[in-house]
């Protein structure tokens, strides 16, 4: 799938800014010709997260989908175009529910912008939905790597031996209904990651208004000791919380993307300030664009370790998150 010959540029989370996605490409040297976005040597490389929340998320999945299609880009599946094929998708009979994502007032939130700016365009929304399927879950390039959320080979081997590129299907999305399930998990962990429960019961509202019972995860720290010290969402934990020693079978529940493994870029976390790398061999690529923050990418090329001075980015102005 990969061409030795070119450079790469991973792109984070669009969530439909379309407008800043075209300034990120035209800073990277990339130049619209025949209506497609292309590069003399490099090829785009997007984390998904391109549909949702966004203004103008039927530009921003044209413009992606244009450049696949002609070879100058790939693009693997987010949670949020999983989402989308739960949302349209019903759930197979005995699962307790009619969808495969239910269609609750949180979840219909979530996919509200999308589903509006598809208004009208009904057959396009199908086509949309059909291109989806053809977006792995995974790339894996031998030295370096490309999922949504979290890497986890335990899950992406048997993952590989059903789906050998990493292309999923319509019963396999319908049996990520059962909680539980292989399904299930793999969805769960390579497009939304890792976490924990709160202590005691407690919950935590998010700036969105969305109430959880559960927090993001590391999955890289080593040795971790507090609650604290593996948090990595945008909700910081209270500070009673995040002082509380880790038991023993927490850390044991802890999964671990260790330092020497080939290098790893994810999307998915929406971090703050400056591009950076998390470690040597591991980058997140969401700085919360559709947000005000920045539509980022790292230019790859022949490193084995990531370059703090290869991160591109353009801040996001203000009017490309109104419709």
């Amino acid at each position: 799938m990969l061409d030795p010959a070119r450079g790469y540029d991973l792109i984070g989370d669009v969530h439909g800014c379309a407008r800043t996605l075209e300034r990120l490409l035209d800073g990277l040297g990339y130049h619209r010709q025949a209506g497609v976005w292309r590069h003399p040597r490099r090829m785009a490389l997007f984390l998904g997260d391109i549909v949702d929340r966004g203004p103008r998320v039927r530009e921003a999945l044209h413009l992606v989908r244009d450049m696949v299609a002609a070879g100058q880009a790939l693009c693997i599946m987010g949670n949020h175009e999983f989402n989308a094929l739960g949302w349209s998708t019903p759930a197979p009979p005995g699962s307790g529910c009619s969808f495969v994502r239910e269609h609750t007032p949180r979840h219909e939130r979530m996919i509200r912008e999308t589903l509006a700016q598809f208004d009208g365009h009904p057959a396009d929304w199908r086509d949309f939905l059909g291109w989806f399927y053809e977006l792995p879950l995974f790339i894996d390039a031998g030295r370096f790597r490309l999922v949504h959320a979290c890497w986890d080979s335990s899950l992406i081997e048997p993952l590989r031996a059903q789906f050998a590129d990493g292309r999923v299907d319509e019963p396999f999305v319908q049996a990520s209904a059962v909680k539980g399930s292989f399904a299930c998990t793999v969805f769960d962990r390579l497009l939304r990651g890792t976490d924990l429960p709160l202590p005691h019961g407690l919950t935590l509202t998010s700036e969105e208004g969305f109430t959880r019972r559960t927090f993001r995860t590391k999955f890289w720290e080593e040795s971790p000791a507090t609650y604290g010290d593996i948090v990595f969402q945008p909700d910081a934990l209270p500070d009673s919380v995040a002082e509380m020693p880790l038991s023993e079978t927490q850390k044991s529940r802890l999964f671990l993307y260790g330092p020497h493994e080939p290098l790893l870029f994810v999307g998915h976390y929406w971090r703050t300030g400056k591009p950076a790398p998390i470690r040597g061999n591991l980058a997140c690529l969401d700085y919360s664009a559709v947000m005000y923050g920045k539509l980022v990418a790292y230019r790859l090329d022949d490193e084995r370790r990531l370059d703090p001075h290869k991160f591109v980015w353009v801040d996001v102005e203000r009017p490309e998150s109104l419709r």
